[in-house]
């Protein structure tokens, strides 16, 4: 089966990649690993994950994408070919169309550097679309109809906040903060409270496993293990459910005003329409527990997590793929 058409969901955390009647084939760690000396890449995705706070100094693994936009144009451009070459058999002959997301407050270069990374790669044509609109079409919202909608998607890097009417964005903003920024802060938490270092992948695992937005009647605890930074030897601690809330509630804080200064800005018909209905939460960063009922309790307004929410903006591609015509125009730009 030869493959012409590919979405993906170009994440700072994770990238996806969907194709038409076979559904999400991909989901690996926007991740690089590259030879210093050579600087020739080694490894990307699940691979170059393994290799995080393990390499040797000849080696650096990091993430080609910042905030949700290209930091570094020729370990992007790799990694979107490391994609479609695995999403795609080997004797796919023709170049496939690509479909690729971007936040919606990307600028005019750094939409163009997509279009570029994504030919440069193998794509025939590369057509960009914004991630809240996308993450919408996803979560199963009706874009194209009169009323208003409020979709929140948290990623890795950024926090958009949109309200969508008529197959348009009426009014959104970004913050490049969320998940990696939730991690971090549960990072330094742990540095001050406890005198221990713990590196990102373990402050991202606690943030999954206990993590909450607001307090837990019912502490959990889980142990970790970092380097002592008195001794400088590996020491465990226990780390509670209620402690990662302390640590993660100023970003969170900055996502509530968001979404609040949004609905200040939005025009009163469709903010009655979103109080009815609600907003959509998607995005990885949306999974944190209780984060639905923190937002509905700062805002007033109802709130509810799309199904399948790591998934949306990838499930978004893939409907705009199928019904490219009647999406081109209110959803795409191709520079």
């Amino acid at each position: 089966m030869f493959i012409r058409k590919i979405g993906i969901d170009l994440g700072t955390c994770n990238s996806l990649v969907f194709i038409p009647g076979q559904g999400v084939v991909l989901q690996e760690p926007s991740v690089v690993a590259v030879s210093v000396d050579e600087n020739k890449i080694l490894a990307v995705g699940n691979e170059a994950k393994e290799m995080v706070g393990k390499t040797p100094e000849t080696i650096r693994v990091y993430r080609p994408l910042k905030d949700g936009v290209i930091a570094d144009y020729r370990v992007t451009q790799a990694m979107i070919k490391h994609f479609i070459n695995k999403a795609t058999s080997r004797f796919n002959f023709f170049k496939p169309e690509l479909i690729i997301s971007v936040p919606a407050g990307i600028t005019s270069t750094e939409r163009r550097a997509v279009v570029q990374a994504s030919e440069a790669a193998g794509a025939k044509s590369t057509f960009i679309a914004k991630e809240p609109i996308l993450a919408a079409i996803g979560a199963g919202i009706p874009i194209n109809s009169s009323s208003g909608h409020l979709i929140v998607d948290i990623g890795g890097g950024t926090a958009e906040v949109a309200v969508i009417s008529l197959g348009g964005i009426v009014t959104a903003e970004s913050l490049r903060a969320a998940g990696d920024k939730m991690d971090q802060a549960i990072a330094d938490f742990v540095k001050e409270e406890h005198n221990l270092a713990i590196g990102n992948q373990t402050a991202e695992e606690i943030k999954m496993k206990i993590g909450a937005a607001i307090t837990q009647e019912e502490d959990e605890e889980l142990e970790v293990r970092g380097r002592d930074l008195v001794s400088g030897l590996p020491r465990n601690v226990k780390v509670s459910s209620n402690q990662v809330s302390e640590a993660v509630s100023d970003v969170l804080e900055e996502i509530v005003q968001l979404i609040k200064d949004i609905l200040r800005e939005t025009p009163p018909e469709l903010a009655a329409d979103i109080m009815d209905k609600g907003m959509i939460l998607s995005g990885g960063g949306s999974q944190l527990k209780d984060l639905d009922e923190l937002i509905a309790q700062s805002t007033g307004v109802p709130c509810f997590i799309a199904e399948e929410p790591l998934l949306c903006v990838a499930k978004g591609t893939g409907t705009v793929l199928e019904n490219l015509k009647s999406y081109k125009k209110s959803v795409m730009s191709k520079k």
